[in-house]
Parts: structure tokens; sequence; C-alpha cells
């Protein structure tokens, strides 16, 4: 879908005019690229840790060539991206790309190391999702920004605005995974919650206090036949759908705040629309 690189276009193109510049740097062009290169490396990964044998409907590079040619070819798009971020010759940029990429280990162990933990709050759920998906967003915003040579205040908004964006897509992504269909989906229908990963519309139900969620989650592990289709009914049912919809709006609107430093714009209204567009997939 190439929406990351996208963004962090827009965002170089709406700063730049905050200067009274149109055109883009070379260099926000290549941090659009690496920006991409850092993603994709990041789902060849993920889908070896999380064993999955579709994404988007199509088969996985794990699943085509197996885990020692899918584990090197995500280390070889980290290793070609980290070659082309030194190359930008930006010291404040290169940590903050650098620490994506160790985010992403964070995020990972974060997932694997609580999987059936129905003590998780809101805001550990949160901080997982900005190490899996909102960091890189917000690095790539900001550091459009570090190469429009914004002022810290305006780099630290164009940061903000990256990292709500993300956190309002994970938590979207999330809500679908209990929503949508596996033909809509591309992989089985309660996927995460199958495997442990318990998201933001369960842990909002299990914070309220549900008691029969919390067993089949803690005891069960949701090995019983029928267990993940009475989990998924009951967070149906205790409004977690709704509670997470809400979370992914008040994220979406705390991105769109951020935007009000830039001046008005083509690009700013895309930035806008992006918001809309990832809200508008709950709607």
């Amino acid at each position: 879908k190439r929406v990351r690189p996208l963004i962090a276009v827009l965002v170089a193109k709406a700063t730049r005019k905050l200067y009274g510049l149109d055109d883009v740097t070379s260099e926000h062009i290549r941090l659009a690229m690496i920006t991409e290169m850092i993603h994709t490396a990041s789902l060849v990964h993920d889908d070896v840790l999380d064993d999955c044998e579709l994404r988007r409907g199509n088969s996985t590079v794990h699943s085509l060539y197996g885990t020692r040619v899918a584990v090197l070819a995500g280390d070889f798009l980290f290793a070609q991206s980290s070659w082309f971020l030194a190359n930008l010759n930006n010291l404040e940029v290169i940590k903050l790309i650098s620490q994506v990429i160790a985010d992403f280990a964070d995020g990972e162990i974060a997932q694997a190391s609580s999987l059936f933990d129905v003590d998780m709050t809101v805001d550990k759920y949160l901080d997982k999702s900005f190490y899996k998906t909102a960091s890189l967003i917000a690095a790539s915003c900001r550091s459009a920004a570090v190469f429009s040579d914004c002022t810290e205040g305006e780099k630290s908004l164009m940061y903000d605005y990256g990292c709500n964006l993300g956190l309002a897509f994970q938590i979207v992504d999330d809500i679908l995974d209990f929503t949508q269909t596996e033909e809509e989906l591309g992989k089985p229908q309660g996927q995460d919650l199958a495997s442990g990963n318990i998201t933001a519309p369960a842990i909002l139900v299990l914070n309220d206090g549900n008691e029969r969620l919390r067993h089949l989650l803690k005891e069960d592990r949701l090995r019983s036949e029928g267990s993940l289709q009475e989990a998924m009914r009951l967070v149906f049912e205790n409004d977690g759908i709704e509670k997470a919809k809400d979370l992914a709006r008040h994220h979406g609107n705390l991105a769109l705040q951020s935007l009000e430093v830039l001046p008005e714009c083509e690009e700013k209204g895309s930035l806008k629309l992006m918001v809309e567009y990832v809200l508008e997939r709950i709607n």
C-alpha cells in the first residue's frame, strides 16, 4: 500500500511550505524509501514469528521459501535500509530511525511475554502498539521535518502526529480482527486472540471485570471447543468493540490537533484525510 512513505512525503511538503518552499529534497525522498524498506523487513520477520501463511490474502515469504530464507530476507532489507540511512549524513535522523528498529524488537518481546495476560492494561497495550506500529510513522514524520529545517516545536508536533496516527491505525487493525471476515482480513478471524495476543477490544472488557472472559483466556487459554467464539461474543456483548473505537478516535483527534501548526495547503488536507481514512475502516 506504501502508506508510510506517502505520509513522510506529505509531511515533507507541508513543512517545507512553512518556510515558503514547494519542492521536497532528495533527502526527503530517500527517507520515504527507507521507511518502506524498514516496514517491509518488519513484515517479513513478523510472519516468521507469528507462523503466518497469508498476508493480505497472499502467501508469505516464510510459507513459500521457509524460515531460513525469510529471516535472511528480512535481515537483508534491514541492512540495506541502514546503509541508505547512514548515507543521509544526518545524525538526528540516523538516531531516530535506528531507534525504530530497536523498537520493533521491543514490541515483539513485549507481545511474546504477555500472551494470555489478562492483567494487561491499556497503557501497556499502547506501549506495545507504539513499538510495533507507531514508532516508525512517528520517526519518519519527525525526520521529514528535520530535513525541512523545522524548529524543535514543529518537529515535536510532527512526531506527535505520526505517533497518534500510528496508534489509531493499530487499534483499528485490532478491532478489524474481531469484526471482519477471513476473506476481508486475508487471515482467519480472531487469529490474534486465538494466539493469546490480547488487544484493545478484549482488554477494555477485561478491565471492566468480566470474569467469564478472564477464565476463558487465563485458565482455558481458548483450548476447549467453541471457546474462541464465546470469547469473541463476550467482547461484542460487553461493548469492547465500541470502547476500542472510542480509543482509536481519541488518538485520531490528537493527531489532527498536531497538524494545526501547518499552513493551509493541499498536503495538510491530505494528512487530515489520512486520519479519516484510518478511522473510516471502523465505521
